[in-house]
């Protein structure tokens, strides 16, 4: 079997040259080879700029395993040899007992954030790599994503929900090499690296796909295959949302907001995408009650009579002329007052 080659410095230039219009990035290191990878190499491509990014590494102590302190101690110490400012991180939060991955990755990124833009950082960067793009994948497939889903993990993305183009951004160049590449990168600038044992527990989903990899790609499920089917589902995913959002504009009454009885003349898709947007995004409303939701109100547009459904905290009724209003739920009161 050939050598795995460690990431070229000139390999390590391009993918960070998106870095360059941003004046501090964050980078969020755990100590795991990946994150430590990312930590040497942009250190390295950062010393041999006159000018670039301001560089500062977060390290979170999640407190889930008792080496977790140590680990964060080896990645400051580490930080401060490459030369690069460091800060640490604790969850202050209790975790649930069950879904812990879960939230602990979402406390984890509200301290990224919060920690950015207290210290003036405009991204955060992440070490994602072609292994995790591959497991993302497969993990939308199997909850039956559609294709926003399945294009999985995007080289950039704003961080919470809506449009304001302030949000902090989420950073991730290293899509493109797979976790063999950053290891290799990690020994060859002799970075000391930390295993963390809940990678490989079958309790958890991620775990389970990392395991049964190997058996997918000889079945020809690789991981450079499922990155192609995330990119063309990235494609897809912002061609139609291109096309709702005109779709909206077309048949928007006005606020509230209200539709004319033309948004049930487009295909299912856009129908779907206006409801959701008008809903408050993806993460408010699960796609088959959303895919359930239009089927309903197509129905009834059809049928000319009126309908009434709650959904995500708001009141979605249909007049018998067609016409769709969405208003906020009140919330409903017990007793008298």
């Amino acid at each position: 079997m050939a050598a795995v080659e460690p990431v070229a410095p000139e390999e390590a230039a391009a993918a960070f040259g998106p870095l360059l219009r941003e004046r501090s990035i964050l980078l969020a290191v755990s100590g795991g080879p990946d994150s430590m990878a990312l930590m040497g190499l942009v250190a390295r491509w950062r010393a041999g700029l006159s000018q670039g990014p301001a560089v500062m590494v977060a390290t979170v102590n999640h407190g889930l395993r008792p080496e977790a302190a140590a680990e964060c101690r080896l990645v400051l110490a580490e930080a401060k040899r490459l030369g690069l400012t460091a800060v640490l991180l604790r969850l202050p939060e209790t975790l649930p007992e069950t879904g812990v991955q879960e939230a602990a990755r979402a406390a984890r990124y509200r301290l990224l954030e919060a920690a950015a833009e207290r210290h003036g950082a405009e991204a955060i960067v992440t070490a994602h790599h072609a292994d995790d793009q591959a497991e993302t994948v497969l993990a939308r497939l199997l909850h039956g994503s559609g294709p926003a889903g399945l294009a999985a993990m995007r080289p950039e993305r704003r961080l919470g929900e809506g449009a304001d183009e302030h949000r902090m951004r989420l950073l991730r160049p290293c899509l493109s090499w797979p976790k063999a590449r950053l290891v290799a990168t990690a020994q060859a600038m002799g970075l000391p690296l930390v295993s963390d044992p809940s990678n490989a527990d079958p309790a958890y989903e991620r775990a389970r796909l990392r395991a049964d990899m190997p058996r997918f790609a000889a079945l020809g499920l690789t991981p450079a295959r499922l990155a192609r089917l995330a990119a063309r589902s990235a494609r897809a995913d912002d061609a139609l949302a291109a096309v709702a959002a005109a779709a909206d504009s077309r048949h928007r009454l006005g606020p509230g907001p209200a539709y004319a009885p033309g948004l049930f003349g487009e295909p299912e898709e856009i129908l779907i995408r206006v409801l959701q947007a008008a809903l408050g995004g993806a993460a408010q409303t699960r796609l088959e009650r959303l895919e359930r939701l239009a089927a309903e109100l197509r129905a009834a547009s059809a049928e000319g009579r009126r309908l009434r459904r709650s959904a995500a905290g708001h009141v979605v009724e249909l007049d018998r002329t067609g016409v769709l209003r969405l208003s906020a739920e009140v919330e409903r009161r017990r007793g008298r007052p």
